[in-house]
């Protein structure tokens, strides 16, 4: 009967352990990657994928609040396009719609929550537009 209760504490302190070191992430751990650099000029469908660094692992359900594009890269951040979001191709992948007036640099600032971790990961991306 001893040795019962102590392979459930065990197992509980075990359980513990895990939820403490997770709970404990970092939103640094959380970065967007662009899933191509280079698009066409004009209508294009601008993709990314959110990643937990620490695992490599895409991170689906988050909710972007903030984005633009724009040629800021280029020194005309005054010169926008719109950004709408579309269906993702594959969970962790977020999708917008935009309309690349030139061709050049154009970056492309994204704001997210990440469900169950505080703060708001924030990554500026660059693509290039081409002819």
């Amino acid at each position: 009967m001893h040795r019962f209760n102590l392979r459930a504490a065990a197992s509980g302190i075990a359980l513990i352990m895990m939820t403490a070191t997770s709970a404990i992430a970092d939103i640094k751990d959380y970065e967007f990657q662009l899933v191509d650099k280079d698009v066409k000029q004009g209508e294009a469908v601008i993709s990314v994928k959110l990643l937990h660094k620490p695992t490599g692992r895409a991170v689906p359900d988050a909710v972007i609040f903030a984005k633009r594009i724009d040629m800021g890269p280029d020194g005309m951040a005054m010169m926008e396009a719109p950004l709408d979001p579309v269906a993702s191709s594959a969970p962790g992948v977020y999708s917008f719609k935009t309309d690349l007036t030139m061709a050049g640099n154009w970056e492309l600032s994204l704001g997210a929550k990440v469900q169950g971790e505080a703060g708001t990961v924030e990554n500026k991306l660059v693509v290039k537009a081409t002819k």
